[in-house]
């Protein structure tokens, strides 16, 4: 079993961009033979959590 380690550098409240790069990083290492891709524990949200529940503008543009 092959596996890739990938460190990205998120950015808090992205979401979009942030898979954006898992996907791409995800598909690299396919095409290198990996079995297993392993991101950082926070990779989609950004780190940390909390910072996004203190800002009201997150909170309203992702009230539903």
């Amino acid at each position: 079993m092959k596996i890739a380690l990938v460190q990205i550098n998120p950015v808090i409240g992205d979401f979009k961009r942030n898979c954006e790069k898992i996907g791409r990083w995800s598909e690299k290492a396919r095409e290198r033979g990996c079995d297993l891709v392993i991101f950082p524990e926070l990779a989609v949200t950004g780190y940390p959590p909390q910072d996004l529940l203190e800002r009201k503008s997150f909170l309203a543009a992702h009230d539903e």
